[in-house]
């Protein structure tokens, strides 16, 4: 399939970011890149100096609600993109109501708890909806260790081992290397229905 007939697929698809940082952002543009439709875009947070390491955000966004920043950053790649954002804190209330119509859900939180109930409220309550997350892509090197893994819906990329800490913080080449990974992932589930 050449890149036209992709982005003719991909342009009716509507995939749900959980969180705009460094797996959700550059998850997303890699999305809009390729000709994704429709995105929705979740975070509560601002764009912070500490952010641009690993985020797809530029210094004069500091301060700035992420998913606005985030989704004036998309319309500069491809304006085609329809952008819906949500300027709220995730929970179990409002997760399924936001992302129920989406065709797959990307999980891109920091905490080990968020990750939690995203998993545990989506495979719950929208199982038929693919759920691709990240996990473990702390540090620097050994890239090698970086893998997808499948169970039923749920799509784990990342080595699964190395979480975040204060010694080993997350870094723009792995961070990005998983964010890629999982849109890479969504691409896989989108073209093959």
């Amino acid at each position: 399939m050449n890149f036209s007939g992709i982005k003719d697929r991909l342009k009716h698809k509507t995939v749900g970011i959980a969180g705009c940082g460094g797996l959700g952002s550059n998850c997303a543009v890699a999305l809009a890149r390729v000709g994704v439709g429709r995105l929705i875009l979740a975070d509560f947070d601002v764009v912070d100096e500490t952010n641009l390491n690993r985020q797809y955000f530029f210094y004069h966004q500091i301060g700035e609600k992420k998913v606005q920043s985030l989704s004036d950053n998309i319309k500069l790649i491809n304006p085609a993109t329809e952008i819906k954002v949500c300027d709220i804190h995730l929970d179990e209330q409002n997760i399924v109501d936001i992302y129920k119509n989406c065709d797959v859900i990307v999980e891109a939180f920091d905490k080990a708890e968020m990750k939690q109930m995203i998993i545990e409220t989506l495979l719950e309550q929208l199982p038929q909806t693919p759920l691709v997350i990240g996990l473990g892509m702390a540090g620097w090197g050994d890239s090698n260790s970086i893998h997808c893994r499948k169970s039923d819906n749920l799509y784990i990329c990342g080595d699964e081992t190395n979480e975040i800490s204060d010694d080993r913080p997350p870094l723009a080449p792995r961070v990005g290397i998983v964010a890629n990974m999982q849109a890479n992932t969504v691409l896989e589930i989108l073209l093959k229905k």
